[in-house]
This record gives structure tokens, C-alpha cells and sequence, in this order.
């Protein structure tokens, strides 16, 4: 038996770097600082230890084999869910470049709400760090910060100590939309979170309306989404009076059409904010299933977030075209690489050869022609994720030695039979 200190989460996306896990074997158990996000993650049993082909266990060579043999014969094959690593990342972006493939992110159509915005009319966002020593006020905007990352108030802002507040204990806490899930909100004296409940399809009147306020408008109605138009206006007055306010968002949990213009008011306000002689920035939510770590690595590259296509030769970016139940429904893919490393999630069902890089443990409606359970990064491997500010790269621990390869062990051997299969 193994115990280990200060290790650090590639699960909940906020940085968390403080568990304590005992090592049996292969078992992994959280034993000090675990959350509802981190504790299933870690503990989840390893079940798969040999790849298979057709649904027969093979070496990892001859899985390797079949499934360079798959891509060889592909037109548009699909690298999809891309929740690993960043050298998984690197891997995957050289393997589909060489085969003109497709790279979708899992969580894009979540991260696109925030990107189009970000591409229209920019932001003005901060980092955990900021959150830490500099909040004073947070508004949280149909979002339940606690139901996505448990410990967020825990480590971001009922923390001690402060460099820039003398008494974290009286920070505000303001939900408009969403009522929080449990009481982490409420301070460690026992102050709770004010909430202004709306429904989810309110949140862009709502919004609109608390940008127009900002800017000095009068709204010639008594409400908006069912709040009342004085307590936007307390809203308002309080961003305006806050030292340094921050407006949090979550993309995924804005599931409604044309979300990202509700994002893009969120900005707006930020900005209209900081027109009044204080400060105040954004800070929307992300980082889970590697999703942030895909899009940097992926910016870095090609320049671009992760959903490209290599197919003309180069890297080409289309945030609706690129998406991958859109290309099997259309019958445009010829082939799907799904790469999952963190969670059991499945590919989606398809009649296409369909290649699995999974963790240990999933559960397929149709058997895929190549499964290679591979390790998690930060269990299984050394590694680096990015947290949601994007701002560090988490360094992943390996905990034990499971024998499951890394992501980018088995890419680089796929690409490494292709390039020398073109020679």
C-alpha cells in the first residue's frame, strides 16, 4: 500500500491539487479531499487490460496493426471526444493530419457558445488566481457552480487568506437563474448566497435587460423574466459598487438556441461594468473531459479550437460543419477514432469502422472493430491538463502501474506503421 500527497485532479477543471490517494495494486482510493466530481473519477476499478479486435482479445501490436490498417483505407475518418492529455492531443492532431481526417472535441458544441461570442465582439475575462485574492462580488448567471465543481467556493473563495481582501468571509455571493445545489455557498460565517431565480429560456431577456441598466437605459416595464426590475437594478448597483466584481457562466448549462448571444451579453455587461470607474471581469466555466486542454493544444497547432478538418491538406475550421454526429448522419465520415480517456462514455452508435482509445471500463452498444483501454492521465501516466482558465497546465502524477499504455504511445504507433506503409 502507497499514499500520496498533493495530487492533482484532471477531472473537475478548477486546478485542484490537494488529494490524498492510497495505492493497492491497481485500486485507488481518495482519501482526503475528494469531492462528488474526483472521488468516483479516481476510484473507478480497472476492467479492460487487453485491447480487442472484433470483440476478441489481441496483443496491443496486432490492435495497433488493425487499426492503422483501418485508416489506411479511409477518406474521412473522424477523431472524435479527444479527452486525453496534451501529448494524447499532440498525437492525435500529427495522426490526423497524415490521414486527413476530422478533430471534434466531445464538449465543443458547449464551447462554441463561448467562442463565437469571444470571436464576435471579445472579453474581458480573469483567472483562478484573480477569483482568490481580488473577488469581491460574484454573480453567477444560470449556472450551478457548486453542482459543477464542488470545491470551487471551498478553494476560490472562502480561502483564509487573501492578498487583496481583508475578510474572504464577506464576499457576496449573487445566483440569477439557478438556485445553488447545496450550501458551499453560503460563507464560513454563515452568510448565504442571495438568488434570483429565473427560468433558463428568461436568461437572455434577463441579461439584455441587465446590460441596459448598466449602460444607464430605462426599461419601461415592471419585470423581466419574471424578476422584478428593482432587483436588477440591485444587481446592478452592487456590480457597480463592488471592488472587483466577477460574472460566471457556464456554456453547457445555457443549453438553448443561440445561446452564445446570451453570452455575448454577458460580456457586454463586463465591459459596460468597468466603463463606471471600477473592475469587473468574466470568468466562463470549462476544463472537464479535457476539453480546454484539446482546445489549446489544438490553438497552438493550427491556430485554431478543436474542431478542424486536414482533409484539403490543411487545417480548416468550420464550428458547425466539423461536427461529428453531423458527418456520420450525413454519410460524410468513413471511419470513427474515438478517443475517451477520463470517463466510460461511449462512441455514438454508427455502422462505421470505429476505433476506441477508452479508459478501462466501457460498455458499447455494438462492439468496435479495434478497443485499446489505455491509461487516464494522472492515474496511470505522467502528464498535462489544462485547468479552466487556461492560464496552467496542470503537471498529472502517475499513481500506479497499471500497465495500460498512454494515448500517445498508441497514436504515435499507428502513425508511425502509416508513415512507414507510404514510404
Amino acid at each position: 500500500m502507497t499514499e500520496i500527497t498533493e495530487v492533482p485532479s484532471p477531472f473537475c477543471g478548477i486546478g485542484t491539487d490537494d488529494l490524498t490517494i492510497r495505492v493497492e495494486g491497481t485500486s485507488v482510493t481518495v482519501t482526503a479531499n475528494g469531492c462528488a466530481v474526483n472521488t468516483p473519477a479516481f476510484e473507478r476499478p480497472i476492467s479492460d487490460t487487453q485491447p480487442r479486435v472484433n470483440g476478441q482479445t489481441v496483443s496491443l501490436e496486432t490492435a495497433v496493426a488493425k487499426a492503422a490498417e483501418i485508416l489506411s483505407h479511409t477518406n474521412l475518418p473522424v477523431f472524435s471526444a479527444c479527452a486525453t492529455d496534451v501529448n494524447g492531443m499532440r498525437a492525435l492532431l500529427a495522426l490526423a493530419d497524415r490521414t486527413g481526417a476530422v478533430v471534434d472535441n466531445g464538449n465543443f458544441n458547449n464551447a462554441r457558445r463561448n467562442l463565437l461570442a469571444q470571436q464576435d465582439t471579445g472579453w474581458m475575462n480573469t483567472t483562478l488566481a484573480e477569483f482568490k485574492n481580488r473577488c469581491d462580488l460574484l454573480l453567477i448567471v444560470g449556472t450551478d457552480l457548486e453542482g459543477f465543481a464542488p470545491r470551487f467556493f471551498e478553494r476560490y473563495l472562502w480561502n483564509p487568506e487573501a492578498m487583496f481582501v481583508e475578510d474572504t468571509s464577506n464576499r457576496e455571493i449573487i445566483y440569477l437563474g439557478k438556485n445553488p445545489s447545496g450550501t458551499a455557498s453560503s460563507s464560513p460565517s454563515g452568510r448565504k448566497a442571495t438568488v434570483y431565480a429565473c427560468a433558463d429560456a428568461d436568461l437572455p431577456d434577463v441579461t439584455a435587460a441587465l446590460s441596459a441598466l448598466i449602460r444607464g437605459k430605462i426599461l419601461q416595464v415592471e419585470s423581466v423574466g419574471g424578476l422584478a426590475i428593482a432587483d436588477l437594478q440591485t444587481i446592478v448597483a452592487k456590480l457597480k459598487a463592488a471592488k472587483y466584481g466577477i460574472v460566471c457562466w457556464g456554456a453547457a448549462a445555457l443549453a438553448f438556441d443561440q445561446a452564445e448571444l446570451t453570452v455575448q451579453s454577458i460580456c457586454s455587461l463586463v465591459k459596460d461594468v468597468n466603463q463606471q470607474g471600477t473592475r469587473c471581469s468574466g470568468f466562463p466555466l470549462g476544463g472537464k473531459e479535457g476539453d480546454q486542454t484539446a482546445n489549446q493544444v489544438c490553438g497552438w497547432t493550427t491556430g485554431y479550437p478543436a474542431r478542424v478538418s486536414f482533409a484539403r491538406g490543411y487545417p480548416e475550421y468550420d464550428p458547425y460543419l466539423f461536427e461529428t454526429q453531423s458527418l456520420l448522419n450525413n454519410g460524410e465520415a468513413d471511419a470513427l477514432i474515438w478517443v475517451q480517456t477520463f470517463n466510460i462514455t461511449p462512441p455514438p452508435s454508427s455502422q462505421l469502422s470505429t476505433i476506441v482509445l477508452g479508459r478501462s471500463g466501457m460498455k458499447f452498444e455494438q462492439e468496435p472493430e479495434v478497443f485499446i483501454p489505455v491509461g487516464t492521465p494522472g492515474i496511470d501516466h505522467n502528464g498535462h491538463a489544462y485547468r479552466l482558465d487556461n492560464v496552467v497546465a496542470i503537471r498529472l502524477k502517475k499513481l500506479r502501474d497499471s500497465g495500460l499504455p498512454s494515448t500517445a504511445k498508441v497514436l504515435q504507433a499507428i502513425e508511425q506503421i502509416l508513415q512507414v506503409s507510404s514510404c
